[in-house]
């Protein structure tokens, strides 16, 4: 039987995948900081082999703790899924550092942590999955979120070097990359103080992701899209889904440098920046 954790499996993607999971007959450690919050899963769960376990992946000995817990029942994980994350809504003068730390401890080392404690097993083993989950945010700089697009940046590089680190050892690293989805992490970003002045800036963000939410696609499908990773017969690093992610990602490969910064003129106007978007990434904002 695979065996597969999947941290902040309590809500959103994470939920949806160690659910999917689950049902497709993995053993799955549903990881989350506070296992209160995990009656939801546990109720949708409750004729598949899923179980509740705490970590908190910023904590070091949270982590550990969750290793031992796990080899204490006598199994090996198989697939990790680095899903836990949190979001900040920033430009780069407003930033609060100890919040920007606080992102960057869960987004970036908090995967790094993950990887060492579970990893070397499956590297023993000569098999595993290691599932990124970064955001369309690793692959353009958005505007209003400098930090949260700053730790999916850094993301995807690390995540870049350990699939080249573990190819030889018969593990398979894959960055998932979902635009816009409905899950909890939206309603719960932080940031946008006041009074400031890039209101403009904030607010074409938050038009962004206003069309998004509207036309965007569940959880599950993301889940999906793991689940079709991890039984390819061929290897992929990258998978974009989700609202927005193949329109950002190839429009942003096509541009120059020069018509995206641009863009960042047409902020005090929702319409202007509405149609250079449009222009741009063929996306209706």
């Amino acid at each position: 039987m695979t065996v597969t954790l999947v941290t902040g499996a309590n809500s959103g993607l994470g939920r949806a995948t160690a659910l999917l999971l689950a049902q497709k007959g993995h053993k799955v450690y549903a990881g989350m900081r506070d296992l209160q919050k995990g009656s939801k899963l546990l109720e949708l769960a409750k004729d598949y082999d899923l179980s509740a376990i705490e970590i908190d992946v910023s904590d070091d000995d949270s982590v550990l703790a969750c290793a031992k817990e796990i080899d204490g029942h006598g199994d090996r994980v198989d697939v990790l899924v680095n899903n836990a994350g949190v979001a900040l809504n920033s430009v780069t003068e407003d930033i609060d550092i100890e919040k920007a730390k606080e992102v960057m401890d869960v987004n970036v080392w908090g995967p790094v942590r993950c990887v060492k404690a579970f990893v070397p097993g499956m590297r023993e083993r000569g098999s595993g999955h290691v599932f990124q989950v970064s955001s369309i945010a690793g692959l353009i700089g958005h505007i209003g979120q400098t930090v949260y697009v700053g730790s999916k940046f850094a993301l995807e590089g690390m995540s870049e070097a350990l699939a080249q680190e573990l190819i030889g050892f018969g593990v398979r690293v894959h960055i998932v990359e979902p635009g816009v989805t409905r899950t909890a992490i939206l309603p719960k970003n932080e940031g946008n103080p006041q009074p400031t002045a890039y209101q403009d800036h904030y607010d074409r963000m938050f038009q962004f992701y206003s069309a998004g939410i509207a036309a965007s696609v569940q959880a599950e499908s993301v889940a999906e899209t793991i689940y079709g990773a991890l039984t390819s017969s061929e290897y992929r690093l990258r998978y974009v889904c989700g609202w927005g992610g193949e329109e950002i990602a190839n429009g942003r490969k096509l541009m120059s440098d020069e018509d995206f910064v641009g863009m960042g003129s047409l902020v005090s106007s929702a319409e202007e920046y509405g149609h250079a978007f449009s222009d741009l990434f063929s996306l209706e904002i």
